[in-house]
């Protein structure tokens, strides 16, 4: 049977679209948001185990493709080559004591016999603490839950091992890959190096003490399966029956779990159903096609479905999509603090306007994160969420965002809160009704240019008014300029969009990756505008050659910088002369090729 309850007040459906005007929909709607519907739907998902590549995950995305075809979209359900780590059996052996452990996705297996080792107090893994020890051959002790950046550090040290201290009893599932998505022949030697186990606080702090008494040397056992599969993609896709080659908007979540995953991430596959469910309610208001992907190789292999989604319909997603909306972990017991979610600055204005309407809390402008499948931004495709709910920070006694039992056993349908997987998907539900049926996409870089400017203020007073960067800036408010001007022309629909999405294509890779709009940088933090690192090094570079090794990178990032900066005002200058036409209804594959 379907997931969702029985659809009701059709009528006033009717009359919304007979009398809209933009927004008129959205209470309407939001209101037939359905918890009981949704709770129905996460306890069918609740039944199965959901590692990438496994039989109950299969499982899994056979049923979400059975409530994709009910709802009438077209479906494709694809298998693709994946690089996917299953963790299995770990323990940590010290003064003949075996120690309860974990370890984790992208660790190395442990050799026969285990991984022996003198054990190192890091602390809590700073760089310096990494680069001041000589680490050769021996195991890291680290505070902490496992991650990719202490991996690379330990690797990169020629530690043998790592031995992370969870921040209490409970031992969290990680994945510790930097690499985004496969690797390939130039990314596979960033793999970690090193075993790696996760023990509890207890454990942790007893061996810091016996540390204190003097050397002490741990044993590591680890078997960790990892290597390419078969893993499974479901697309559902609708288009608008007059433009199926239009643009459309992303929705997203991954499948994948750690064990049966209620929290992360079944309750955000429910909520996007339902999302989807009360927009094609009113599919004739819509202005631009949808398209929702359930991804594998989330918890597993590091992104690996989204990333390979990106690699292989590069040319489409570039040409067509218009944004992204990626979910994940909603709804959760005591998740009420919505002001630290992400957006690229482009959506902030709709985000920041959806949670305030069903929350009253005001959006604290965060950066959209290096997570959560957002495999996109190289394209040029600017995105919003992720984890959209969390934890407050005056309740996180057990630090973590997501609640203590995030990436453990504990996930279960006890950690859903009804009401708050509502409100969660009215959030959501908002903001992709106003990106469906705004008569403009409601994307906006006014802010974020606003934040480049200030950026490039900031350094050019350090480097004492450096001509390149007078000259960047000056490109900067020309484009915000720009910008303020087409807002306010009267442009048809049509070339207002395409602009727009030939914007984002500049904006987006400027501030979100290191440059290459065809990789994907290593699934580790990033700086507001990473663009602008090369001239954050030349300030901090001491004078003499270091300074002129560094000016080198930074004329060639400013040269980036003021290209794309002046591209961007020449396509909006290109498109305000446009006049409408027949064509200009038509959003074809070429329309945003080579932007």
């Amino acid at each position: 049977m379907p997931f969702h309850a029985d659809v009701k007040d059709e009528d006033a459906i009717t009359m919304a679209l007979a009398t809209q005007t933009e927004g008129d929909l959205e209470p309407v709607l939001v209101d037939k948001v359905s918890a009981a519907g949704m709770m129905t739907g996460l306890k069918a998902l609740a039944q199965w185990s959901k590692v990438a590549g496994t039989a109950g995950e299969a499982s899994s995305f056979a049923w979400l493709e059975e409530r994709l075809d009910q709802l009438g979209l077209k479906t494709e359900l694809m298998a693709h080559d994946a690089y996917i780590s299953i963790p299995g059996p770990a323990r940590l052996v010290v003064g003949g004591r075996s120690v309860t452990a974990i370890t984790h996705s992208m660790s190395l297996s442990s050799p026969a016999g285990g991984l022996t080792g003198a054990l190192v107090d890091l602390g809590e893994g700073a760089r310096t603490a990494f680069a001041e020890r000589d680490l050769r051959g021996r195991i890291a002790l680290v505070n902490g839950i496992a991650s990719p950046g202490i991996a690379l550090l330990a690797s990169q040290a020629g530690a043998a091992g790592v031995v992370q201290i969870s921040p209490h009893h409970l031992l969290h599932e990680m994945c510790i890959s930097p690499i985004w998505g496969n690797p390939s022949v130039d990314t596979r030697s960033a793999l970690p190096n090193v075993v790696v186990l996760t023990i509890s606080n207890a454990e942790g702090e007893a061996l810091r003490n016996a540390l204190k008494a003097g050397a002490v040397e741990v044993t590591l056992h680890a078997d960790v399966d990892t290597g390419w599969r078969k893993t499974p993609l479901l697309v559902g896709d609708l288009p608008l029956a007059d433009d199926p080659q239009g643009p459309f908007i992303l929705l997203s979540c991954h499948v994948d779990t750690w064990f049966n995953g209620v929290m992360d991430n079944g309750s955000a596959n429910i909520a996007m159903l339902e999302v989807l469910r009360l927009c094609l309610e009113q599919r004739k208001a819509w202005r631009r096609g949808i398209r929702i992907c359930f991804w594998s190789g989330h918890s597993q292999g590091r992104y690996s479905g989204s990333a390979w989604y990106a690699d292989h319909h590069w040319a489409e997603l570039d040409a067509r999509c218009a944004a992204h909306v990626n979910l994940d972990s909603p709804g959760a017991i005591g998740a009420n603090d919505l002001t630290r979610t992400g957006s690229a600055g482009g959506l902030f204005g709709i985000a920041a306007a959806a949670i305030a309407e069903e929350t009253g809390q005001e959006l604290a402008g965060r950066r959209k994160a290096r997570s959560a499948d957002d495999s996109f931004p190289g394209i040029g495709i600017p995105s919003v969420f992720g984890s959209l709910s969390l934890q407050e920070p005056s309740a996180l006694k057990m630090r973590n965002d997501l609640g203590w039992w995030w990436h453990t056993e504990h996930d279960l349908l006890d950690k859903i809160d009804p009401a708050l997987l509502v409100r969660d998907a009215r959030i959501v539900l908002r903001v992709v009704l106003e990106l469906l049926t705004r008569e403009r996409l409601p994307i906006d870089y006014a802010n974020q240019l606003g934040d480049l400017a200030g950026e490039l203020a900031r350094l050019e007073d350090q480097l004492n008014g450096a001509p390149r960067l007078g000259q960047a800036l000056g490109k900067a408010k020309t484009l915000a300029l720009a910008l303020s001007a087409f807002d306010g022309m009267a442009l048809d629909a049509s070339t207002h969009d395409r602009a727009v999405m030939k914007l984002s294509r500049i904006l987006v890779p400027l501030d979100y990756t290191r440059g290459d709009r065809f990789v994907h940088d290593p699934a580790l933090s990033l700086p507001s505008w990473p663009i602008l690192d090369p001239i954050r090094r030349l300030v901090s570079s001491a004078a003499g050659d270091a300074a002129r090794f560094a000016e080198v990178d930074a004329v060639r990032a400013l040269n980036r910088l003021t290209h794309s900066l002046t591209a961007a005002s020449s396509l909006l200058a290109a498109a305000s002369l446009a006049k409408p036409s027949n064509a200009a209804a038509s959003h074809s594959s070429t329309d945003l090729a080579g932007a």
